[in-house]
């Protein structure tokens, strides 16, 4: 039979897992209205994400310092000291794709400046699927569910697929016409930061299967050349 301190415990974790849940959610709008702004060259809607950064950085310390009290309160067995320390480490990834968020939204204020050099198809696209990742990601953590994080790391490589497409067009416009480079490099640092958000929900998904497995490379399968969440966080832009 439980006892009191572990049912307290308990609701304490779940209640922590459901205010992540939260804040994923949070940090998918930012991501969303970003890029709604960068399609829209909408400065106001920008700025709007700018700011809210700030609610998704303070939403992120309180989350921190509640999983930390937890631990130092409760002396948690080690099942859920691993469930713990994997929230921490995904709040921070969360923290981190904010500031993505908030880059693609500074990226649409200086692009403002200029007619637009393309419709945005690959990077929208980009986007939904960088989304639509971190969403299942957070629900494959509250289910632990170890196939749906194998599911969602490999679609890593559709990111990576559009970056390089998007890469192309845009050295091709480069190279056409000096007078778009500074266009073409703020579109390319976009499709970057999004392509890092991909590889930031790569790194939770190794996390929760590493909970859930014991392996840190459980995702990845004997003689796979890739493994997607060993890139490097370099150059981004925020």
């Amino acid at each position: 039979m439980a006892t009191r301190a572990r049912l307290e415990f308990e609701r304490d974790l779940q209640l922590l897992r459901q205010d992540l849940l939260n804040l994923g959610s949070m940090v998918e709008k930012a991501v969303e209205r970003a890029v709604e702004a960068l399609k829209r060259y909408d400065t106001k809607l920008a700025q709007e994400v700018i700011e809210h950064d700030r609610a998704i950085d303070e939403r992120s310390y309180a989350l921190e310092e509640r999983a930390l009290l937890l631990i130092a309160t409760q002396q948690p067995m080690a099942s859920d000291l691993r469930i713990i320390a994997a929230t921490l480490f995904i709040i921070g990834e969360l923290e981190r794709i904010g500031d993505y968020a908030e880059g693609l939204a500074k990226i649409a204020i200086r692009l403002s400046a200029w007619p637009p050099l393309k419709p945005l198809i690959d990077i929208p696209r980009m986007a939904e699927i960088a989304i639509d990742m971190l969403r299942q990601a957070l629900d494959a953590f509250i289910e632990m569910d170890l196939e749906r994080c194998r599911t969602i790391w490999r679609r890593d490589d559709e990111v990576d697929g559009l970056y390089d497409q998007v890469y192309r067009e845009l050295l091709t416009y480069m190279m056409s016409d000096p007078r778009t480079i500074e266009r073409a490099t703020l579109l390319l640092w976009a499709a970057h930061n999004l392509e890092r958000i991909a590889d930031r929900v790569t790194n939770i998904c190794e996390r929760i299967a590493f909970v859930i497995t014991g392996d840190p490379r459980a995702l990845v399968s004997p003689g796979e050349p890739d493994y997607p969440g060993e890139r490097e966080a370099e150059h981004d832009v925020e």
